[in-house]
């Protein structure tokens, strides 16, 4: 697709104007719907209406060193906008303070410094959160110190908000009072999280977690409406859904008998070292190690190989492809130092080198974390359509972020009309099988809350 027919599309004008309309709101759109270059574009019109105050976004650290300076200087009518990244070293960002820009990118690890760097003196009337969920833990009396910090001058300093995100609620719909906090100090949703989880939730059945109530979806979905705007790129694009296959493989009877004995008695012996889980949560890291097919045996990162069906099956993926590159995600490092050893001219995707070669298609796989990869990684769908799960983990948001580095949308942007494939390697009869289970069910949630967020009004 043409940038020129891209910018084109009537949904970027539609984010536009709802970021122009209120001072405090949210955008919920899918990857690859250009919430950056709208959003962009709207704050230079608020420069031009005449707000001289410079802005600040916030973004995980590729994303704010590099994403949004490079997307302004993709389009003609940005070429003029400065932005200027406050990342790096101590030196680096007090040099970057010091640059007349219009526009500032840090990242959320670099923003408790910034906060006390600036004091009362703090300059930023507009504040963009991109990749909003970052702050979805915040609580007025503790969760994470990036969002603490950050509410410290959300209310009395900022005057416009922007919320940015493609998957708001990728857990379930507890992870939104933390997000619309910033947007409206708990006029929606409560003042308090307490208050938030005791009208809408409920204790789930292991006594531990907490379930919404009935009315919950629909009632949190009323109060929203009016500041938040979802833009679903199945209403623009004629997408098809991603052909998903799993890839079922059976544990060898030694390592079924030590998946049995974690599993039950959360204790195993490996290669003569006695391994012991001390509660659920070890337990079940353990397990997901064993089903890849290795454990780590000591605090030391040293790892015992169980088994290789996993790699094995991923031997038959890459085969299958017949060349096609293949985008792999692991969990462990012991996953990646195996899948190295059993694809030797495999690449790394962890550094600017190795992605750039990637791209150039030669390679049959590339290997990524999903933490690493998922924001702020662009052109992966030039050369790739296929996505390999080796292991597993509980956290829907990452997963989708992953897929959609060669998702549809960003398939459609390159002009590459086929197919996305996703294969998961799942072992039979263990706790990868819940994993898939919880991770469905989690984005089934999200889709709801994003279908019903479309229907403004």
């Amino acid at each position: 697709m043409k940038r020129e027919d891209y910018t084109a599309r009537g949904y970027q004008q539609l984010i536009g104007q709802h970021i122009l309309a209120y001072d405090r709101c949210a955008v919920w759109a899918g990857m690859g719907m250009g919430k950056t270059v709208s959003t962009l574009t709207a704050l230079d019109a608020c420069m031009m209406a005449g707000e001289s105050h410079p802005t600040l976004i916030l973004a995980p650290l590729r994303v704010a060193r590099s994403t949004w300076p490079d997307e302004a200087r993709k389009w003609n009518h940005l070429r003029n906008t400065t932005i200027m990244p406050i990342v790096g070293s101590e030196k680096e960002r007090r040099a970057a303070l010091r640059y007349d820009a219009a526009l500032y990118t840090t990242n959320y690890d670099n923003l408790p410094w910034l906060i006390e760097h600036w004091g009362e003196r703090w300059p930023y009337r507009t504040v963009v959160i991109d990749e909003a969920t970052k702050v979805k833990s915040f609580r007025l009396k503790q969760g994470g110190k990036r969002a603490q910090s950050l509410a410290r001058v959300a209310h009395t300093k900022v005057k416009r908000l922007i919320e940015l995100t493609g998957k708001p609620a990728p857990n379930g719909l507890a992870d939104l009072w933390g997000q619309m906090w910033f947007v409206d100090a708990g006029q929606r949703l409560g003042r308090t999280f307490t208050a938030f989880r005791e009208r809408w939730f409920q204790k789930s059945f292991d006594g531990y977690g907490i379930s919404p109530l009935p009315n919950a979806q629909a009632e949190i979905e009323a109060r929203l409406r009016d500041v938040c705007i979802t833009i679903d790129p199945a209403d623009w694009f004629d997408l098809e859904k991603p052909i998903a296959t799993p890839k079922y493989v059976d544990l060898p009877p030694k390592a079924r008998e030590l998946y049995r004995d974690m599993e039950r008695k959360m204790f195993m012996e490996l290669d003569g070292v006695e391994i012991e889980a001390f509660s659920a949560a070890a337990r079940t890291i353990k397990c997901l190690q064993l089903a890849n097919g290795a454990a780590y045996i000591d605090d030391r990162q040293n790892w015992r190989e169980v088994h290789d069906e996993k790699l094995q099956v991923l031997e038959e993926v890459v085969e299958e492809a017949n060349g096609a590159p293949v985008l792999c995600a692991y969990h462990f490092k012991s996953d990646v130092e195996r899948i190295k050893k059993a694809f030797p001219d495999a690449k790394l995707l962890a550094d600017d080198a190795e992605m750039k070669a990637f791209k150039t298609g030669k390679y049959r796989l590339g290997v990524g974390h999903p933490q690493s990869i998922g924001h702020g990684i662009d052109g992966l769908q030039e050369v790739c359509n296929i996505v390999c799960f080796f292991g597993h983990w509980w956290d829907a948001d990452t997963r989708a972020q992953f897929i959609e580095r060669v998702g549809p949308v960003r398939q459609l942007q390159a002009g590459k009309k086929r197919p996305v494939f996703i294969y998961d390697i799942v072992a039979r009869d263990t706790i990868d099988e819940e994993v898939i289970l919880r991770v469905d069910n989690k984005v089934s949630v999200q889709e709801l809350l994003l279908q019903a967020m479309k229907k403004r009004g």
